[in-house]
């Protein structure tokens, strides 16, 4: 056996869950501009790789190549050391962010390391995975794609992956969000809460500039936000809602590492 087919054949062997974590960006303190927890204070785990390919993804660097010599293979170790690096004691919870983090198995460690810390964590993932580590996530947002993302929901899937956070103890949170572009976003929004009417819902405005360079950025926001607002008021089967804008747009743009 040559050596490269010995190297080949000892990464096999390695049990997907100790794999090392591919990582494109840690960054923090900064806020959650998103869902169920927006405003609260985090540090961010970005990791690579995506299931979907979302035509409006403000993140697409995580999955079309363009970043692929920035993603690097860390520990959970690895990756405690960098955030104490950057932030010491100033964060208590940490999100990890994708791309989609729920195909990555070996996540698992890093929120257990994260949680034996004292460390709070949350994760956003379409619901089109799952992972059992998902049962030890602090808050869980779900947000499966509409029509405007090109991608098609696996409503089977994500029945299941509903069942089982519900099934969770009541210290940990899971909710639903759903991004808005058109009108027919919003109904596929309604649909879903039509179909797990007992989950938090949250409707966030879509971003149609990923760049975030316009001059009217913040005003093109806030107008989708305004509209948003407006159709939801009017709709009965809608009142347990939530509606919010994407708010680390409305201060930074599409910039990254904040």
């Amino acid at each position: 056996m040559s050596s490269t087919d010995l190297a080949s054949a000892q990464t096999e062997r390695i049990s997907p869950v100790s794999r090392p974590i591919p990582v494109l960006e840690i960054f923090g303190p900064t806020i959650q501009g998103e869902g169920m927890v927006i405003g609260q204070k985090t540090m961010f785990v970005r990791t690579a790789g995506c299931d979907y390919r979302c035509s409006w993804c403000d993140s697409a660097f995580t999955w079309d190549g363009s970043a692929k010599d920035q993603i690097r293979q860390l520990s959970s170790e690895d990756i405690w050391s960098e955030l104490t690096t950057i932030a010491g004691n100033r964060f208590s919870h940490v999100t990890i962010s994708g791309g989609n983090p729920a195909l990555l198995p070996q996540i698992g460690e890093l929120v257990k390391l994260l949680q034996a810390r004292g460390i709070r964590t949350a994760v956003e993932t379409q619901g089109s995975r799952w992972q059992d580590w998902l049962l030890d996530i602090n808050e869980v947002t779900l947000s499966p794609k509409p029509p405007s993302s090109g991608m098609t929901t696996d409503w089977q899937k994500l029945d299941e992956i509903v069942q089982r956070l519900a099934n969770r103890t009541s210290d940990k949170a899971y909710s639903l969000k759903v991004v808005i572009f058109d009108e027919k976003d919003l109904e596929y929004a309604r649909e879903v809460h039509k179909r797990y009417p007992e989950v938090s819902m949250y409707l966030q405005t879509g971003n149609p500039d990923v760049t975030g360079d316009v001059d009217n950025h913040v005003s093109s926001l806030l107008h989708r936000y305004e509209w948003l607002i407006d159709r939801t008021m009017e709709l009965p089967d809608m009142n347990e809602v939530r509606v919010l804008p994407q708010l680390h747009t409305l201060v930074w743009g599409n910039k990254r590492g904040v």
